[in-house]
Order: structure tokens, then C-alpha cells, then sequence
């Protein structure tokens, strides 16, 4: 991976802290990107640490502070990438959040929905002019298999009354399917210098959660690090995705457990070109002409 710059996003904890340790000991020029700049910070020392302790001549991680809830927050992280002229090879879109009640992101959408999968379709398409400059390149959209429960109402988005498990769930699918609508638009235009996949990296022994404060999480967190597989072994799939060669042509697909799920979901294709039309108003971001 060296030479290769990659971005990745929910970088400070879990599946994403993981994902970013393992670019960066491949040698990978790796930009954290998080909410908060004291754990960026923090995360970047520790793999400096990490590389430094290793041997390894990979180099210390970059940051990118962003607060993915804000639409405004992610134009400006967009815009500060593309005008540094870095090159960006890989996109892992790992950052997600669970709400156990009812919040509103700061422009007035359902958070979860905001966070996990409208910053997601935002960043991707105004990072993507300059993956396919820098192409080959590759897409990482973390999902879940929890999308197997999941109502997708598109004149619900407000969520009223809410579900926590709903929440979760609708952003994993809406995820899958942006994933497999980019991969087809892309194709349709002779795009193959990007490629774009889904993955579930099955249970994490991670944070996510930890934005809800309370008895329930507090007495939740010790069984998720218990019985949870460890990040670092979650987050092979992703790893796979971003680094193996002889996927580098693989694209539109579904990853679990290391390998490729066929037909994931019974596509629905007037429902898709609904959600690309309505999360392009409510982002702003669309394809480039």
C-alpha cells in the first residue's frame, strides 16, 4: 500500500482505529478522520507509536476533523481534501453511530439517518473526482447485515415514533443501496477507475454507542468488549476490500465473513433511484457531469 492514501472515517475507535492501524503498517498514507481533534490527535500518536515500535517505515497518520452529523461540516472536510491536491486512493466510510432515543442531526434529520448513511453518499460523491484522478481507486462502505430488518420508508424519514433498532438497520440498508447504485452508474459510464463495495464486519468489541450516556450503555459496554470479536480481527473484510489486488476490479458487492454474498438484497430499483434523488436534496451532492 505504499503510495496509496487513504481515508478513513469513524478512524479514533473500533472497526475504524483498526482499519487505519492495519493501512498504516501496510505503509499506506493513511488520513484519520473524527469528530473529535483530542482523539484524533491521540489515535494519530498512538500508531506513530505503533510504527515507530514495529520497524515499520510507514508514515505517521494525517487528521481531518469533521463533525459527520453536519451537512455544512462535511462540505468543509470535502473541500479542505480536495483543494490540499493530495491524491486519495482508498475510501473506507466506517463512521456510525446508535441512538438509543429519538436526536436530531443540526440541520433537522433524524441523526443516525444523517450520520451513518447522508454523510456517507455526501463525502462519496465530492471525493469522487478525485478518486477517479487518482484511480485505480476503491470505495469501503461499511453496512450490516442488520439491513435484513430494516422498513425503508422514504416518506418517513422523521421516524416518528421512533426505533432504535429501525434507525440502525434503515441506515445499513440505505448504505447497501447506494452502494449498489453507484457501482451501476459508474459502470453505465465506463467509470472503472473506482470500484465500490459493501461490508459487514459482523459484531465489533467497539465504542459505538458510547454517545449515549446512561445506565443501559455503561452496563452494556463490558459484555460488548467480552463477547464481541476484537476489532482488529473485524476488521479483516474491510481490510480485504482495500488492500487485496485480486479485488480490484470487484465491484457492486456485498462482503461478510471474507467472502462475496451474492444477491444481497431483492434490489428494488425504483426505490433506489427514489433514495439517490432524495439523499442528493438533501445533501447537495449528486454525480459530476
Amino acid at each position: 500500500m505504499r503510495g496509496r492514501v487513504c481515508l478513513v472515517t469513524g478512524a479514533t475507535d473500533g472497526h475504524g482505529r483498526a482499519v487505519a492501524g492495519q493501512l498504516a503498517r501496510r505503509s499506506a498514507e493513511v488520513i484519520l478522520l473524527g469528530r473529535n481533534r483530542e482523539k484524533c490527535l491521540r489515535v494519530q500518536a498512538e500508531i506513530a507509536a505503533e510504527l515507530a515500535a514495529s520497524g515499520s517505515s510507514g508514515k505517521s497518520p494525517d487528521i481531518l476533523v469533521c463533525d459527520l452529523s453536519s451537512r455544512a461540516e462535511v462540505e468543509r472536510a470535502a473541500a479542505e481534501l480536495l483543494a490540499s491536491g493530495r491524491r486519495l486512493h482508498v475510501l473506507v466510510n466506517n463512521a456510525g453511530l446508535v441512538c438509543l432515543h429519538r436526536q436530531e442531526s443540526p440541520d433537522g434529520l433524524e441523526l443516525t439517518f444523517a450520520v451513518n448513511y447522508l454523510s456517507l453518499f455526501q463525502l462519496s460523491l465530492r471525493l469522487l473526482p478525485r478518486l477517479q484522478e487518482s484511480g485505480p481507486a476503491r470505495i469501503v462502505n461499511v453496512s450490516s447485515d442488520s439491513y435484513r430488518v430494516a422498513k425503508l420508508d422514504l416518506d418517513d424519514l422523521a421516524l416518528e415514533p421512533y426505533s432504535v433498532s429501525n434507525a440502525y438497520a434503515r441506515s445499513k440498508l440505505a448504505i447497501l443501496y447506494f452502494t449498489l447504485e453507484l457501482a451501476k452508474r459508474l459502470e453505465a459510464r465506463g467509470a472503472s477507475e473506482v470500484t465500490v463495495n459493501a461490508v459487514d464486519p459482523g459484531p465489533v468489541a467497539s465504542n459505538i454507542g458510547a454517545n449515549n450516556p446512561g445506565l443501559l450503555y455503561t452496563l452494556a459496554k463490558p459484555m460488548i468488549k467480552y463477547l464481541f470479536p476484537s476489532a482488529n480481527r473485524a476488521a479483516r473484510t474491510a481490510m480485504l476490500l482495500a488492500t487485496n489486488p485480486q479485488l480490484a476490479a470487484e465491484t457492486g458487492g456485498y462482503y461478510r465473513s471474507m467472502k462475496r454474498r451474492e444477491k444481497p438484497v431483492d434490489f428494488d430499483a425504483e426505490l433506489s433511484e427514489r433514495l439517490w434523488r432524495l439523499s442528493a436534496e438533501l445533501t447537495g451532492a449528486d454525480l459530476p457531469d
